[in-house]
């Protein structure tokens, strides 16, 4: 059964957490590895777990030591991102490094929280943006990074879990329509986020 939670217990003290930080970062590199989906020319998909919330949560502390105050606030940030058992979670990115270029670009991207899917064997499931904040302003514009889940039935997750069908990932948005196959490794990997 996956954790679904990471509470203060789970977290390592400073010092602790700086003697394994290397080796951690290597074990999580492993963990990415087939978590990590590019959606066309600009987009990367992150799946998350709670062994990347984990590290990430760890590193926030480690780089800016803010103490027991910090910790509710990360655990608060980080926690809706793990799977519950029922989902994938994916924090997006559109990496585009020239300012203007991205800037221009995501001033057309609006909404595309609200198009990005999952399909296999004749099953779409349809990304629900995290509800923390409105992640395109009023103006149409779209953050550089979104946070999606997708929720599953128990049946859709009884199929991608066993099936031998292509798994796409991609977005319908009139803008950015563009998916990509998942790989066997990847549909494992994000087979065992369910409960």
């Amino acid at each position: 059964m996956p954790r679904t939670e990471i509470t203060r217990d789970d977290l390592m003290e400073l010092a602790d957490y700086s003697s394994i930080r290397k080796q951690k970062r290597q074990e999580l590199s492993i963990i990415k590895k087939n978590r990590r989906v590019e959606i066309g020319p600009v987009a990367t998909a992150y799946f998350e777990s709670y062994e990347t919330m984990w590290w990430q949560i760890q590193e926030m502390l480690y780089i800016e030591k803010g103490g027991e105050e910090q910790i509710a606030d990360e655990l608060a940030a980080y926690n809706p991102l793990i799977p519950k058992g029922r989902e994938l979670v994916t924090t997006v990115m559109f990496e585009i490094d020239d300012e203007i270029r991205r800037r221009n670009f995501l001033s057309r991207l609006g909404g595309v929280e609200e198009t990005m899917f999952i399909e296999f064997f004749g099953e779409t499931v349809i990304g629900v943006p995290e509800k923390d904040l409105d992640r395109t302003s009023t103006d149409g514009k779209a953050s550089s990074v979104q946070f999606i889940h997708f929720p599953f039935s128990d049946e859709q997750i009884k199929v991608f879990r066993t099936t031998n069908s292509q798994v796409m990932v991609g977005f319908r948005h009139p803008e950015y329509s563009h998916m990509c196959v998942l790989q066997d490794a990847v549909r494992q990997a994000l087979s065992a986020d369910f409960a």
